[in-house]
């Protein structure tokens, strides 16, 4: 499923226009990015859906695949999402 499925899917199960859902997909995205990057613990948990989480990837060694030379992997803050319980029963 792609953005504009999801929103046409949000439009239909909630009985807002696909514009009207188009805002609010991109309003929670915005939020979520947000919140992630201003909160001192870098957590935003929704009860039943999972929770959103910043992690530091520390600087790495690496191969470049084409050349076989190695290279350095500077660090990083990446994004990981662990699913809740509601979710996880429903894709089993």
């Amino acid at each position: 499923m792609n953005k504009t499925e999801l929103i046409d899917k949000i439009a239909e199960k909630s009985g807002l226009t696909k514009n009207d859902a188009r805002k609010a997909l991109e309003a929670f995205i915005d939020s979520t990015a947000e919140a992630l990057g201003n909160s001192k613990d870098g957590k935003l948990a929704l009860v039943g859906f999972g929770t959103f989480s910043v992690s530091k990837r520390e600087a790495r060694e690496g191969k470049n695949p084409r050349t076989g030379e190695k290279i350095t992997i500077p660090a990083k803050n990446v994004v990981k999402f662990k699913a809740g319980n509601v979710l996880e029963n429903a894709v089993e």
